[in-house]
């Protein structure tokens, strides 16, 4: 398929997601149209994933004409156990999205029909290995919500519209490799809803283009890893971005990632799914990464990717537990309790594989703040687990305009330098926000590879510097800015301002001359 016709899909399935919001405004808006769009669209996923999967088994068998849509329920229920084992999930042929849809508009209990087959879908999983991975999936799906409507009727009418909407969008061809439809649809809703939603969008919203550039800071010279994961998962679009650099067969034992947030937490395994992920190949945990971490047993990691939440609070010291828990104690301090940002560096670090890279998104204060900030870079710096730190543009990310940096962490570094690339004018704007470009990504990639002094962008600092320089970590420190202001030839200036004094005393002559003249 050509470029061209892909961004065809694309903007067929953007006018597609703009005409369910035109036929749902007035009764659902942001987070929530969000949710019943993706909710809709996993089942549709998941009822063409299943039917496929039949029918590709029954064709290749012979039966050129089977279609799983039309199969009774009493024949397809022989065949649960097996389905189950080998995709995580069954749906009967009556619960399928296309038959569902199909009797939508007559059907006056619509609400109670689509529960049913949520639950039915996430029973299917109970007591098996993807059991954790299908568990609440639907819960953002509330069909009994009164913000799709005031009565059962006018509930239903808006889910016959989303049903439809969702029915009608073009996804293309799963057997020509075009599902990514279904992710792009997910990510374009994310963004439209992320832009217009403040802070609680941008927590967990990383721009694809920055999402490229951490995956691509990690997997330098690489062309397979053992796992990826993300301490602070949100809907894991890091996590996807390394499948799609790599190729996600290439990510030898899958993906982990934990989020503390339930809803979240449900976007991030349902993105999974939408991205082909086999359930046996993520492990995604709901829980507080620092105080209660899910994945002891699958660290360390070679690739971690994260954009953690910037400034939150934790109980630091407070909590005597922690100074002890082997994942901060080797700095001996603690983040403070107001700033969690050092603790998710140094979780980071602890899970890292001694061959792997962590690019880690960090709020500015981080590299210049005293305190226990101070030492926690003293003991970053003094172990050489640092390797670049890039100034990144202001205004990249939704909800806020701070121009963040990117830390990038190694446990097996060739040398002691510190690389410092100020990429802040390295961007395109893009309606209210920056946005890098492909060109952008690359020559901060280029440096970053390179590694030499690049006059106003980048420049590798010793270890001696960074120290006399007190663990002072901000790009700007190291790396000059380039003086843009105009510059101003004082003598030619001051032979200006003569010329122009010695014009306003000849006028000044003409002038008395013209008033003598006329007095007398």
């Amino acid at each position: 398929m050509t470029d061209r016709k892909k961004e065809q899909e694309r903007e067929e399935i953007h006018k597609a997601i703009w005409g369910i919001a035109d036929d749902l405004r007035g009764s659902v808006d942001g987070w929530d149209f969000k949710s019943y769009v993706i909710g809709a669209m996993f089942y549709r996923f998941l009822s063409e994933l299943l039917t496929n999967y039949i029918n590709r088994g029954e064709r290749e068998a012979g039966d050129t004409e089977f279609d799983y849509a039309k199969m009774s329920d009493a024949d397809a229920e022989v065949a649960k156990q097996g389905l189950v084992e080998e995709r995580g999930f069954f749906m009967l042929p009556s619960e399928l999205f296309v038959n569902v849809r199909k009797r939508a508009a007559s059907d006056e209990n619509l609400n109670e029909t689509l529960e049913r087959v949520f639950n039915h879908i996430e029973d299917s999983a109970k007591g098996g290995e993807s059991e954790d991975d299908f568990k609440g999936l639907f819960d953002d799906f509330d069909v009994n919500s009164n913000k799709l409507g005031a009565t059962v009727a006018k509930r239903n009418e808006k889910l016959v519209a989303l049903l439809n909407g969702v029915g009608d969008m073009n996804l293309g061809d799963y057997q020509d490799n075009t599902i990514d439809a279904f992710g792009d649809a997910y990510e374009y809703l994310m963004s439209m809803y992320a832009s217009n939603a403040g802070k609680s969008g941008g927590e967990f919203f990383t721009p694809q283009e920055v999402s490229e550039l951490l995956t691509r800071l990690c997997v330098v010279g690489k062309t397979e890893v053992n796992k990826v994961y993300d301490p602070a998962c949100g809907s894991g679009s890091l996590l996807l971005k390394a499948a799609k650099i790599l190729g996600k067969d290439n990510i030898r034992l899958g993906f982990f990632g934990q989020e503390i947030n339930i809803t979240t937490y449900n976007l991030c395994r349902i993105n999974m799914h939408l991205h082909e992920i086999d359930y046996n190949k993520f492990d995604i945990a709901c829980e507080d990464t620092l105080r209660a971490p899910q994945h002891w047993d699958e660290e360390p990691f070679e690739v971690i990717v994260s954009n953690p939440p910037y400034s939150i609070k934790w109980p630091g010291d407070d909590d005597p537990v922690l100074i002890n828990d082997p994942r901060f104690s080797p700095a001996g301090v603690l983040a403070p309790k107001s700033k969690a940002d050092m603790a998710f560096i140094m979780h980071s670090l602890s899970w890292l594989a001694p061959n792997g890279t962590a690019a880690i998104v960090c709020f500015p204060g981080v590299m210049y703040r005293g305190g226990a900030e101070k030492k926690i870079r003293k003991y970053l710096v003094d172990n050489n687990f640092i390797d670049c730190i890039i100034q990144l543009p202001s205004n990249l990310f939704f909800g806020t305009s701070i121009a963040t940096n990117i830390m990038v962490l190694k446990k097996n570094k060739k040398d002691t330098d510190i690389l410092f690339i100020d990429a802040s004018k390295e961007f395109v704007k893009v309606t209210n926000n920056n946005k890098l470009t492909d060109e952008n990504i690359q020559k901060i990639m280029d440096a970053f590879t390179g590694r030499k002094e690049i006059e106003y962008f980048c420049r590798p600092a010793s270890y001696d510097e960074v120290k006399e320089q007190e663990y002072n970590l901000s790009v700007s420190t190291y790396v000059e800015q380039e003086d843009t202001r105009e510059k101003i030839d004082i003598v030619k200036l001051n032979a200006e301002i003569q010329d122009i004094v010695a014009r306003e005393q000849t006028l000044r002559d003409e002038i008395d001359k013209i008033i003598a003249e006329i007095e007398a």
